[in-house]
């Protein structure tokens, strides 16, 4: 018998598998979450947390806390390239009148006609510990300095060994479903086979965590990224705070028989003098990593009772800010559907849906991540064509800063014509795509509309919707289903008349959006038979029994394989 029950286990305790701890506990759903090492990464690594993270983070109610997190990496601003750190500022000086009001304005994360909020610079080291602190007092049993060490799983659940590395006692855990959240290594995927696909790996990088007062050499004139590039040295600098916290990535060569242990500090703090241009600078070498800049998916997110996730899903390089931001995403799609397989309210097939909609996105952030890369795994920075350049080589990330993915699986009700997929943009209420962003009002308080999402399903109706919301309530006590139904311009006010335009819905029309924020479903009009209809969709996006032959046609309709099936390999 096992020493610990838990619906579901999570292994890995970085911003992935908190994340996902966070989600399941909004869902209701307790889990544990084992991490190796004793605290929170020390690292920045890490660095951008973008527009549709910081939305999730809002549901959370974590925003706030995560912008107080960002303060140090605030005024970071620009990407540029040359010989040394001293000649590169000192030649651009403060950037002109466009780079000096960014920096002034910081990345404040506003909202936009398209979100609530916006991005901000946030490094790893820094938001982690806002996410365990949450994670805590919300009830997650999180275990650091304890390690998994065997792991089986049967058609009922998965058994975990788990091992403190302190005392070196011993435990079992009894699951019924596991995250791996264990890292670019996994040693999850490692231990059940999943082969992996992409370009692999593209170079070799030690990370040179330093610190060093270069605030004088900066003032006026802060920075996000710097290549340098002289005499046997090329290195990427990522600024941490713009004052004395700094990164430089450089390029080691195991084909030449060069490995990390060839980098001792003192030849680190000489590197890095070098790509200052200080040959004197005072230099504290907080820490040297060494990591692979690569490109690389997992064949397959769902192995059995097993989801892999974040970079045990995915690796690929920095550039783009694609990684974190990703995973926290995986956990976002993965935490609902868990809740309500675990609560009867879906069938085990909606499991299915994770890798549908996931594993695309990651293929494509990966792909642009990888295009990003030089010769040496560093980001590309074109040279002599200045911001505009730099634009240009970032053009495909643009769309991911504020959604940029759309989902066609069996959970979702498809309209006819494109299928919503990666680098999707659209926010029009489309199934498929993320709800879009009105500002309404509600008891007198200004609220957006994703603020009345995130805990299971909301039906939204126009103010002659009345059917919808009847039919929506009598369904979700009949079948078990969380469902809130508003009716916009009479339970909540709507001040500018932007809803019905935004989310393509008339007055009789309504729309069903799922607990992550994506749309179900839409009736533009009044439609017919209200409940019946909602039940199909219902039955449809939640795989109950009996609507698999459906979906698996609105897929064949649209060009699209079968929906993968769970398998249950033992380990």
């Amino acid at each position: 018998m096992a020493d610990d029950r838990v619906p579901v286990l999570i292994v890995g305790g970085g911003v992935v598998g908190l994340s996902a701890s966070l989600f399941l506990a909004q869902q209701g759903v307790r889990s544990m979450l084992v991490e190796r090492h004793p605290g929170t990464s020390i690292h920045p690594r890490a660095r951008g947390v973008n527009g549709r993270t910081m939305e999730l983070m809002r549901e959370l109610g974590l925003e706030e806390a995560v912008r107080r997190a960002s303060v140090k990496l605030g005024p970071s601003v620009g990407i540029y390239a040359g010989t040394t750190l001293v000649q590169v500022l000192e030649s651009r000086g403060e950037g002109g009148w466009f780079l000096k009001r960014l920096r002034a304005r910081g990345v404040r994360g506003q909202a936009t006609k398209k979100s609530p909020t916006g991005p901000c610079r946030c490094t790893q080291d820094e938001l982690e510990p806002v996410l365990l602190e949450a994670a805590r007092g919300r009830g997650v049993d999180a275990r650091f300095f304890t390690e998994l060490v065997d792991l089986a799983q049967d058609a009922d659940g998965v058994t975990g060994t788990i091992a403190d590395r302190r005392t070196g006692e011993r435990r079992t855990v009894r699951a019924d479903y596991l995250i791996a959240a264990d890292g670019a290594r996994s040693p999850i995927r490692g231990r059940l086979g999943v082969t992996q696909s992409g370009a692999g790996v593209l170079a070799h990088q030690l990370n040179l965590y330093f610190r060093a007062d270069l605030a004088a050499l900066v003032k006026g004139r802060e920075f996000s990224m710097c290549l340098v590039e002289n005499e046997g040295l090329r290195g990427l600098f990522a600024s941490i705070n713009n004052s004395d916290l700094w990164v430089l990535h450089v390029s080691y060569y195991p084909e030449k028989g060069e490995r990390p242990e060839d980098f001792p500090p003192e030849r680190c703090v000489q590197l890095i003098r070098k790509a200052v241009g200080m040959p004197e600078l005072e230099v504290e070498l907080k820490g040297a990593l060494p990591w692979q800049s690569t490109v690389r998916v997992a064949d397959g997110y769902q192995h059995g009772r097993v989801f892999l996730a974040g970079d045990a899903a995915h690796v690929m390089p920095p550039w783009g800010g694609f990684g974190a931001n990703s995973g926290i995403q995986d956990a976002h799609n993965l935490a609902w559907k868990l809740a309500a397989v675990l609560g009867g309210q879906a069938g085990p097939e909606l499991l299915a849906t994770y890798d549908v909609e996931r594993r695309p996105v990651a293929r494509a952030v990966a792909e642009i991540s990888g295009s990003m890369s030089d010769e040496r795994g560093l980001m590309t920075i074109p040279k002599g064509l200045g911001s505009l350049g730099m634009l240009w080589n970032m053009r495909r990330i643009f769309p991911y800063m504020t959604m940029g993915y759309g989902y066609a699986s069996a959970a979702v009700v498809l309209e006819r014509g494109s299928v919503p997929g990666p680098g999707t943009s659209e926010l029009r209420g489309r199934p498929g795509t993320r709800a879009p962003h009105v500002w309404l009002e509600r008891e007198g308080k200004k609220l957006s509309a994703l603020d009345l999402l995130g805990r299971g399903f909301v039906l939204l109706a126009g103010r002659n919707g009345s059917a919808w919301c009847e039919a929506a309530q009598a369904i979700s006590k009949r079948m078990g289903v969380r469902m809130d139904t508003f009716r916009v311009g009479v339970d909540l006010r709507d001040p500018e008349d932007k809803w019905p335009s935004a989310y393509g819905v008339k007055a009789e029309g309504a729309i069903l959006v799922r607990p992550d924020g994506i749309v179900a479903w839409r009736s533009k009009g009044k439609g017919a038979s209200p409940e019946e209809t909602l039940t199909r969709v219902l039955a449809q996006v939640l795989a109950r029994q009996g609507t698999v032959r459906a979906s698996e046609a609105q897929r064949a309709e649209h060009g699209q394989g079968p929906t993968p099936r769970a398998v249950a390999p033992l380990l």
